[in-house]
């Protein structure tokens, strides 16, 4: 079984190497991309079952042994971590391909499109896979060096402008992370993360608190974490609406999966709870503030997103096993809601052509069915019981208010105020775009007003209403499709959680993925 380790990284590269060969014919290259993801995510849901059935499964790339050889390790958190992704890029992908035939325009370079999204799905699964510290900062390379492309798809001034932010902060996240990598290998002569799991110990305590920091911070730049998280605003609202989707499921929850085996696996014998928890409650305040304050649709999701990171980072600095537990079954849930409304978004900008709240209203009428794509996951993120985000943040409060700590209480009041805010936030946008009479915003839509009032018209007369624009039927569809996931997270949530809680058990003890990686190490050698 151990063969199915390599398959979420080979599998999209030859895919992408196909798609590369097919330049030109657009649609045999969407179909070649949409199977290769179809294909993954089949071996990935079997992986994740062997996997939680017989624990972690280790494959040494090439037969080479510690310390030449690259370790591919799939445990429970990097299995599930790899079926959510592929789960969501191929619900955008679904999405993209819908909007391209859609648009009549043709701006984006299609072409280009597809190679580089299944070379990010490689990167980004590599990078959840990856066994030792090089082979991650590849993984971390190969979907930044894809994101690039996405990111600037249409080559508007916008689009560049923000796309060379994104590029010059990306890379200095990636030069501190290649420094730090050189550091701990000159300390402990390794960069697999079983061994320095073992050697970072030996090393004197303000050389560990060194290298622990450098990584932190290479990360957190990734992770978008307070104070490292100015440049997320601006670089992903300007993007294609599935690229911003992608971008703010996926990327960010990179940065955090680092953080958690830096802090579970790397330095489990430190402790910088204290910073951890600090940040933690500055990243949930000033996201949420930040989001209070806009008035476009999607700069709001993307200051939720910067602080929703917040639960995340807390779940990781308190490192019990109930909290870790509850980390990884938010961070699934926030992978899946952050991607569904930002397609619902997206959804709003192709029928109304913008996403301002200055300039929508009476979506709910025109457009019922969009509107309740968008509701849902707002809700969900906002914590309404019974959803998956009230069931998440409830798993990461609890053990820090049994645990008594009063930093850990203020996090949980921080928290709080954060779901408040955030529930403001979604239904005052709810209340402007959707319910709204497009005629009292403050700059209304000529369009639109006059669509409202033709609807409102023959609603009152008991007439047919007048058709409208239509939404093209697969991207209606893709974001239906991974709203109802977002909405099984709650049906599943016992057995999820069940998962989710061994997973945080392995995470707490890594002597297991030591063991093993070692273990197959020597085996192979």
């Amino acid at each position: 079984m151990t063969a199915l380790v390599p398959l979420p990284v080979v599998l999209p590269l030859l895919g992408a190497g196909l798609s590369l060969l097919l330049l030109g014919k657009t649609r045999i290259q969407n179909i070649v991309t949409v199977l290769t993801i179809v294909i993954t995510l089949c071996f990935e849901v079997a992986m994740v079952f062997y996997v939680d059935a017989h624990g972690t499964q280790v494959v040494a790339v090439g037969g080479w042994g510690i310390p030449f050889g690259i370790s591919l390790v799939v445990d429970r958190l990097s299995a599930v971590m790899v079926v959510v992704s592929s789960i969501v890029t191929l619900c955008v992908l679904v999405y993209a391909i819908s909007q391209e035939m859609a648009d009549t325009n043709r701006e984006s370079p299609v072409s280009v499109f597809n190679p580089a999204y299944l070379i990010l799905c490689a990167g980004v699964s590599n990078a959840f896979m990856a066994g030792d510290l090089f082979n991650f900062y590849v993984g971390f390379e190969m979907l930044l060096a894809a994101s690039y492309v996405l990111l600037t798809l249409g080559a508007t001034p916008g689009r560049i402008r923000a796309g060379a932010t994104y590029i010059v902060v990306s890379l200095l996240s990636s030069i501190v992370f290649l420094a730090a990598i050189g550091l701990i290998y000159g300390a402990t002569g390794t960069v697999n993360m079983a061994q320095l799991s073992q050697r970072i110990a030996e090393l004197p305590p303000d050389v560990q608190l060194f290298l622990h920091v450098t990584l932190l911070i290479g990360f957190g730049i990734k992770a978008a974490v307070f104070p490292l998280s100015f440049w997320l605003p601006d670089s992903y609202p300007t993007a294609p609406a599935p690229v911003t989707a992608v971008f703010a499921g996926l990327l960010t929850k990179v940065g955090i999966y680092a953080i958690i085996r830096t802090e579970t696996l790397l330095f489990h014998e430190s402790s910088m709870q204290v910073p951890l928890l600090v940040v933690s409650a500055l990243t949930l305040i000033v996201g949420i503030l930040g989001a209070v304050a806009q008035t476009e649709m999607k700069r709001m999701l993307s200051f939720t997103l910067i602080s929703h990171i917040g639960y995340l980072l807390f779940g990781v600095a308190m490192g019990t096993v109930d909290a870790l537990s509850a980390t990884v079954y938010y961070t699934v849930h926030h992978i899946i809601v952050q991607t569904a409304l930002f397609l619902a978004v997206g959804l709003v900008e192709q029928r109304v052509g913008t996403t301002s709240t200055r300039k929508l209203g009476g979506l709910a009428r025109l457009a019922p069915f969009m509107a309740l794509l968008f509701f849902i996951p707002a809700l969900n993120l906002g914590g309404i019981p019974p959803f998956s985000g009230f069931l998440g943040k409830i798993g990461l409060f609890a053990p820090a208010i049994a645990g008594g700590n009063w930093l850990e209480i203020i996090v949980v009041i921080a928290g709080t105020l954060t779901s408040l805010l955030t529930l403001y936030v979604v239904t005052r946008t709810w209340s402007l775009a959707f319910w709204n009479d497009p005629a009292d915003v403050e700059s209304p839509t000529t369009e639109l007003v006059t669509e409202f009032q033709q609807v409102t018209s023959a609603i009152h007369k008991n007439e047919r209403r007048p058709r409208g624009p239509r939404l093209p039927a697969m991207m209606v569809g893709a974001t239906a499709a991974i709203v109802t996931v977002s909405c099984l997270l709650t049906l599943a949530a016992g057995p999820l959680w069940d998962f989710s809680q061994r997973a945080g058990e392995n995470m707490r003890d890594p002597g297991n993925y030591v063991s093993t990686s070692l273990t197959t190490h020597v085996e192979e050698r």
